[in-house]
């Protein structure tokens, strides 16, 4: 069963002081891996990842560098194989070519056979054997960095102090948040970072008049409905699921009974659209939407000379 993030890990308090010392363990595990002997590949990469576990926009963040790209390289997305992310490689697959396994290091030799000359890994910084040629860690704005525990106590793959290996930091989301950026640039000064926000591509297809029923089931609900909200939604109910949950057809049911009862029209993200079969798509609609990066020149300028 997959379970919603843990309301504890957004502050230090009884639950999380409870499960420091497990904390202790994912240190400790995380500290061996420094020890690896890494890999490269006769590709160039780029791996997109996140410390703050998910939720944070890194999957956006591919595409986008997948589009600046494109041109100049033969690019393909690196996406590790897991049962319950097949939304995000369904995603990816509508936007370019992919490369999905259980095991990264197979998948990028793949790629070298394949003559690819760019892969963009979405997720994989906390993998310490392969030698990345450039390093983004995302965030999102809103959550920040949380308690700053590591898992199970907090929501942090490993520690902060990881910043300091990785060449590029994302902020995404729909609120600056001063008290992140200046915590990371303490941690490193000569950080570049750049932020990111969600912009609707098919708001045509909406009747703004009407009342919405939003559900999702991705690592930041609160930044979906930040979103609609900016686009002027009238968010009347909204259902909350695990993240990558595969709606079965007694959830579409009550979804669907309910939205008509009370005269609502029914709205979620693309992941979640796509987890849903042709016939379980009728009546639902999803907001289409992209990451709108700040200064795409710079970042297309500094990605080229590094990589």
């Amino acid at each position: 069963m997959r379970l919603l993030k843990p309301k504890f890990w957004e502050t230090k308090n009884f639950f999380s002081l409870i499960l420091y010392p497990l904390s202790v363990i994912t240190f400790l595990i995380n500290n061996t891996k420094k020890f690896h002997i890494k890999k490269k590949f006769q590709i160039k990469t780029i791996c997109i990842g996140n410390i703050y576990v998910g939720g944070t926009g890194k999957t956006s963040l591919a595409i986008e560098i997948n589009d600046l790209l494109r041109k100049k390289f033969r690019t393909v997305f690196i996406k590790k194989k897991y049962e319950n992310q097949l939304d995000e490689i369904n995603l990816l697959n509508n936007k370019g070519k992919v490369i999905s396994s259980t095991s990264r290091e197979f998948a990028l030799l793949t790629a070298v056979k394949k003559k690819y000359q760019l892969a963009i890994l979405d997720d994989g910084l906390q993998q310490k054997n392969i030698n990345y040629d450039f390093k983004i860690a995302c965030f999102n704005s809103k959550y920040a960095l949380g308690n700053e525990y590591l898992l199970p106590a907090g929501p942090l793959r490993e520690s902060l102090n990881q910043i300091k290996n990785y060449d590029l930091i994302f902020l995404n989301g729909e609120k600056k948040n001063q008290k992140l950026l200046s915590k990371l640039k303490s941690m490193n000064k000569h950080l570049k970072i750049f932020e990111g926000k969600y912009k609707a591509l098919n708001l045509k297809n909406f009747d703004l008049k009407k009342k919405y029923l939003m559900f999702c089931g991705i690592g930041n609900p609160h930044e979906f409905k930040q979103t609609l909200i900016k686009y002027k939604f009238k968010i009347d109910k909204e259902i909350i699921y695990p993240d990558h949950y595969t709606l079965t057809n007694i959830d579409l049911k009550e979804l669907k009974d309910r939205a008509k009862k009370e005269d609502l029209r029914l709205v979620t993200t693309e992941k979640d659209f796509f987890r849903l079969n042709k016939i379980q798509r009728k009546n639902i609609n999803f907001l289409k939407i992209k990451l709108e990066i700040n200064d795409k020149k710079e970042l297309k300028k500094i990605l080229i000379s590094k990589i």
